[in-house]
């Protein structure tokens, strides 16, 4: 990817509001995500966010920031699991001040999530929610961002892919930088989405 192409993903990003939206959100993720398995990433029944837990890890190893690693929390995590991936919601009702409970959630979050995210509020967890129109969900959070599913420039993958990158991104820059840490997470961006360009 070339300058010419940065540049020009920039501002039709920066033209729709998005690259701000997700630029503030993942700072807040970064920021309140700072103490090593603090971070609890939890979707909904129908998917564990498998999306956001690999971007995020790759954000941690790369920025060097380890409070970013998630801890993924699963609704049914199968016997024999390696311990990683055995974590049930059991964690939920665990946590604790200075932890972040990010919830995932392209569908509606049923009851018994909301009850769990209502609870950890209350324990002193802060509640991050990436929903795709979710109005309760949205009022537990301390911060939220929402896709609307009829969005046609930015999918909720491709959000969520805005959102780690902005997340690892230390610079501190907006849609006015030049930085080579944005250019370099706008190129993963993209080769993840269309592939990887060649010369």
């Amino acid at each position: 990817m070339d300058a010419e192409q940065v540049t020009m993903l920039r501002e039709v990003l920066a033209a729709t509001g998005w690259l701000e939206r997700t630029g503030e959100f993942g700072r807040a993720l970064r920021t309140s995500a700072r103490t090593p398995g603090g971070l609890l990433l939890v979707g909904t029944p129908a998917g564990d966010p498998w999306h956001m837990a690999a971007h995020l890890d790759d954000e941690s190893r790369l920025s060097g920031l380890p409070g970013l690693s998630p801890t993924l929390v699963r609704w049914s995590p199968p016997p024999g699991a390696p311990p990683h991936l055995s974590i049930g919601l059991e964690r939920l009702e665990a946590a604790r001040r200075g932890e972040t409970l990010f919830v995932v959630a392209e569908d509606e979050a049923p009851e018994p999530l909301l009850e769990r995210v209502d609870d950890a509020r209350r324990t002193g967890a802060v509640i991050l929610a990436m929903d795709g129109g979710d109005r309760e969900l949205r009022g537990l959070a301390h911060e939220a961002l929402t896709v609307p599913p009829d969005e046609r420039l930015v999918t909720f993958d491709g959000a969520q892919h805005l959102v780690s990158a902005a997340a690892g991104d230390q610079t501190g820059g907006g849609p006015s930088t030049s930085s080579k840490g944005l250019r370099r997470r706008l190129a993963r961006l993209l080769d993840a989405v269309s592939g990887p360009t060649t010369d």
